[in-house]
Formats: structure tokens, C-alpha cells, sequence
């Protein structure tokens, strides 16, 4: 795990309530994760998330997750946690919009401590978003006390790739991105295991590098207006940005940052 000191769930709040924030829903749509519809649809397939279930999706941000896989599998219930209040009620309002208030509920609540019933749900979910949350263990460990035995837990994150980072690098990205610290595949299997889980899936998926170039090419080909529209039209920022995404980029290139899917089942 590498990590930078200064950063907590105050930074994440402020980003997600600010121009970043909305920033990152211009060039990644509404689905604020790599590879958007369709690597949603991948990880609930690999996950067996069908019909009927109950889930519980930590980190929600407005729920985009949680409405896929209402519409798309079939669930019975959603609750989404979440700790940045303008997320929580953009979320409601677009549940609202789209009418699936009455099978999705959001908690404004640090995800590390739900106050949901353990033992209730039949699956939790997270995608891109776990990387944001200081204390990691506590996340998992909270999953796993939430979900069933038998359940799964099923989520993507961006982690420290084979290739490895190093601290001079690690310390740019984490400044970046605002995370606290960022974890390995390893370092998630670990602490899924340790918490009482049996690891069934965890690997690269492969989407990052190709969807941050997709991103570039969408700030810098179609989307420039819009993005300095959002930042009061700073062009110095907008260059700032344009430079640490393609920093960014070089690392997903090298391998040194990826999205990691993880499927575990709580034993």
C-alpha cells in the first residue's frame, strides 16, 4: 500500500460537492467509472447479481450503480451509502426522475460505519470509489459484516498495478486523485480473507489505460468549452489538469495503475 499523509474524507467531500466533481461526470458520464455500462454489466455478471436480490453499494456517489442494476438485473432493493450529501441528494433526485424511488435508498453516512443490520444484505457492490476511503479494512470489514453469509461482495477499484509505483510517482498521483492511499491486488485480497471471506475473482481488467486516453481525447478533441466552463474558464487549471491526466495515463500504460475487479463470498 503507498499512502500520503493530508488527505481524508473532507478532501473527498469537497471534490464531490465542487467543479472536479462534476469535472469527472463530463467526460465519464453519469457512471463516474472506468468503462461505464459495460463494465458495470461485467462485474454483475461475474458476480451472479440477478433477480430478487438485495444489495448495498458503499461509496454510491448518486446512485448510478445502484439504478443499472435495478433496471438491468432485476433486483428487489438497493440502499446506497454514501458521506458527500450533495451526491446523496442528487442520487434521490435522479431516482426520482427515472422512477425507482421505491426500490432505492440512500444513507448519507460514512460507509466504513452503515448502521445497517448485519447480515442483511444478499450482495455488496462498489465500483471506482473504495479508493477514495482511508481506512480500507474498515470498509471491508463493514461490507462483510453487512452481507450474508453466502453473500458476495463485488467491486472495482483503481490500484497499484505489477509494475509497481514509486514514491516520487505514488505521491504525484495520490496528490491528483485526492486518495489517502492506494492498494495493491494483494492488499485487498489480504484484508477480504482475513475478514472472513473466500476470494473467488481478483485481477486487472485491463480498461484503464485505453478509457484514460479516451478521456484526453475528449477534453482536448470535443469537451474544452464544457470543461472550462465548469472551472470559471481558468485555462492555467484546465492545463494543470490536462498534464496530471496524461501523467496519469503513462502510468496505466507502464501497468503502474489499474482497475482491479474483485469478487469475494462471505464464508
Amino acid at each position: 500500500m503507498k499512502t500520503l499523509a493530508g488527505f481524508g474524507l473532507e478532501d473527498v467531500q469537497k471534490v464531490y460537492s465542487g467543479p472536479e466533481g462534476r469535472l469527472w461526470e463530463l467526460v465519464m458520464g453519469e457512471q463516474i467509472h472506468i468503462g461505464g455500462l459495460a463494465s458495470s454489466t461485467d462485474l454483475a455478471e461475474r458476480a451472479e447479481i440477478g433477480p430478487g436480490m438485495k444489495g448495498v453499494d458503499l461509496c454510491c456517489c448518486t446512485g448510478a450503480g445502484m439504478r443499472f442494476l435495478v433496471r438491468f438485473r432485476g433486483l428487489d432493493s438497493m440502499i446506497g451509502v454514501d458521506a458527500t450529501l450533495n451526491m446523496v441528494e442528487t442520487g434521490r433526485a435522479r431516482c426520482e426522475e427515472e422512477g425507482l424511488s421505491d426500490k432505492i435508498r440512500f444513507i448519507h453516512s460514512d460507509a466504513c460505519g452503515t448502521g445497517l443490520p448485519s447480515d442483511s444484505a444478499d450482495f455488496v457492490w462498489g465500483e471506482d470509489a473504495w479508493c477514495y476511503v482511508e481506512d480500507k479494512s474498515a470498509l471491508i470489514a463493514e461490507a462483510v459484516r453487512v452481507v450474508r453469509p453466502g453473500g458476495i461482495i463485488a467491486f472495482t477499484d483503481w490500484v497499484e498495478g505489477a509494475s509497481g509505483l514509486s514514491m516520487e510517482e505514488s505521491a504525484r498521483f495520490l496528490r491528483f486523485m485526492k486518495f489517502p492511499n492506494i492498494y495493491n491486488l494483494d492488499d485487498y485480497r489480504k484484508h477480504l480473507a482475513a475478514s472472513g471471506c473466500e476470494v473467488l475473482i481478483s485481477e486487472d481488467t485491463g480498461r484503464f489505460a485505453p478509457h484514460c486516453e479516451l478521456y484526453i481525447h475528449m477534453l482536448s478533441m470535443q469537451l474544452t468549452y464544457d470543461a472550462l466552463k465548469i472551472i470559471s474558464f481558468d485555462g492555467e487549471l484546465m492545463k494543470t489538469l490536462a498534464g496530471e491526466l496524461d501523467f496519469t495515463f503513462k502510468l496505466a500504460q507502464k501497468s503502474k495503475i489499474i482497475q482491479a475487479i474483485h469478487v469475494a463470498r462471505k464464508i
